[in-house]
């Protein structure tokens, strides 16, 4: 597995990969798990910002260290089952990223939507 702070996509997805396979959880990871599972983990990040203003959800994750690392950590296990799911269909994580930038480009032009939403 890598620990480059650069490591590219497919980098991250073979040690994805690698990590699934070593314990033999692929029989475990269908399309139906992984996105359960990915919502179940992006509500567990949710959590950390439950309740907080936005001011206080900066200063969380900005100023407590225990916070901030919980929340990468379940980032992590969000993104993780990002990379499983897209291994499982096939897709490859950068160009199913740029193509949805470049159909998100179209339909919020810079010009029309720059600083509002």
């Amino acid at each position: 597995m890598t620990n480059a702070p650069n490591a590219s996509l497919t980098a991250i997805q073979a040690a994805v990969r690698h990590f699934r396979d070593a314990r033999n959880w692929r029989q475990f990871h269908s399309p139906k798990n992984l996105s359960m599972s990915i919502a179940i983990e992006a509500a567990e990040l949710m959590e950390h910002f439950q309740w907080l203003t936005t001011e206080e959800a900066k200063a969380l994750a900005q100023e407590d260290t225990a916070a901030r690392q919980a929340v990468a950590e379940e980032l992590a296990d969000v993104l993780i089952y990002c990379f499983s799911l897209a291994d499982i269909l096939n897709c490859d994580v950068a160009d199913i990223i740029l193509a949805k930038l470049a159909k998100n480009g179209e339909k919020y032009p810079v010009d029309e939507y720059q600083g509002r939403f």
